[in-house]
């Protein structure tokens, strides 16, 4: 029998938005994996330093002849997305899902054998109440771009895997992401120059707002990586929930820094912050906090049996990491994660420009 390239050299892995929140983490694990041959890491800037063992091509799935970027490859792993601009979702519509579209005609054209794509939480429909598991409807929340975007980019999945059955489709749908090395581009993205990371200390407050409706589960990027990394190696397919415990609300972190929760309405909130963004003072749009109010809790048994993989942090030590990360204005040497982008000013930011993995 002809030897294939996997069983000479190890797997050519292509990670696209190689330079983001969970693009760092990928690479790294990645690397660590000696059963990976050759990493390919494209995204539309170079990071400011590279890695051994890595090649970085510059790459923008909008315009670039992507067919080449993948030809050759074992597996796709496809990261790359914006969250900016919320003013202008046709921006956001035209990288995410038509630059997605794109990469997946690539994918089908050069007949890559495997496609990992990072959907999200956000692309289930409202959640009941109780832990989901993979097969909860994922038509999203229709008012906010980032929900409609992932949700339509699971039908187009749909369509992608009837069409090629003997490419192996894995869609990881993880919860709310952090590290310390994220805390510059989530300031950026989600809360603007108004809030300095310097002033981001819970524990020094004595209490702490509850927002009603508000609770959620986070995951630290590089466990979410360890699950790319499962599924690089392992035959497997189909949707993995991501997240650790234990549920976060106010409450649990309440008691983690020895507050007193308050309950506020959460009508009141995004009052507040429609008027913030309606005057580009904040870049989360009041929309997303709906599309945040309605998601459902993630059931990972099939992550942990499939994949036999297990969070090494707990939700609540991801998001502390990342406070702690804000307060000591960590970044990572890439163009997304720096706390500089190179020819940014805050407004150029708060209309997107430099968000692009």
């Amino acid at each position: 029998m002809m030897s294939t390239r996997a069983d000479r050299d190890g797997l050519h892995v292509v990670v696209v938005g190689a330079t983001g929140n969970v693009g760092t983490s990928v690479v790294d694990a990645l690397i660590a994996d000696p059963g990976i041959g050759r990493i390919t890491a494209l995204a539309r800037r170079a990071p400011t330093r590279t890695r051994d063992g890595v090649e970085f091509e510059p790459c923008d799935i909008t315009a670039d002849d992507l067919a080449p970027r993948v030809r050759g490859a074992d597996v796709v792993i496809d990261l790359a997305w914006i969250f900016q601009p919320t003013h202008d979702p046709v921006t956001t519509w035209r990288n995410n899902v038509l630059g997605t579209l794109r990469l997946f005609a690539a994918v089908e054209r050069e007949r890559v054998p495997a496609l990992l794509y990072s959907s999200s939480v956000g692309a289930y429909s409202p959640g009941p109440g109780r832990p989901v598991d993979e097969h909860w409807p994922t038509n999203g929340w229709p008012g906010a771009a980032y929900t409609r975007e992932k949700a339509y980019l699971e039908r187009c999945l749909d369509a992608f895997e009837r069409r090629n059955g003997n490419t192996r489709v894995v869609r990881m749908r993880p919860g709310f992401i952090f590290k310390a090395g994220v805390a510059a581009e989530q300031r950026r993205l989600f809360a603007g120059p108004l809030v300095p990371g310097r002033f981001v200390r819970p524990e020094r407050s004595p209490v702490l707002p509850d927002i009603s409706g508000l609770r959620f589960q986070a995951v630290h990027s590089r466990d979410v990586a360890e699950a790319f990394r499962a599924a690089t190696r392992l035959p497997v397919a189909g949707a993995f929930n991501i997240a650790a415990e234990p549920v976060i609300d106010i409450r649990v972190l309440a008691a983690r820094f020895g507050s007193r929760p308050i309950p506020v309405p959460a009508r009141l909130v995004r009052a507040g912050l429609a008027a913030a963004w309606g005057l580009h003072l904040v870049p989360a749009s009041p929309d997303l906090f709906d599309a945040v109010l309605r998601l459902p809790l993630l059931d990972v048994s099939r992550a942990r049996e499939v994949l036999g993989w297990s969070p090494s942090h707990s939700g609540v030590d991801a998001i502390l990491e990342m406070l702690d990360g804000l307060q000591r204005g960590a970044d990572t040497p890439t163009p997304p994660l720096q706390r500089r982008v190179p020819g940014g000013r805050w407004h150029e930011l708060a209309t997107g420009v430099g968000q692009r993995q």
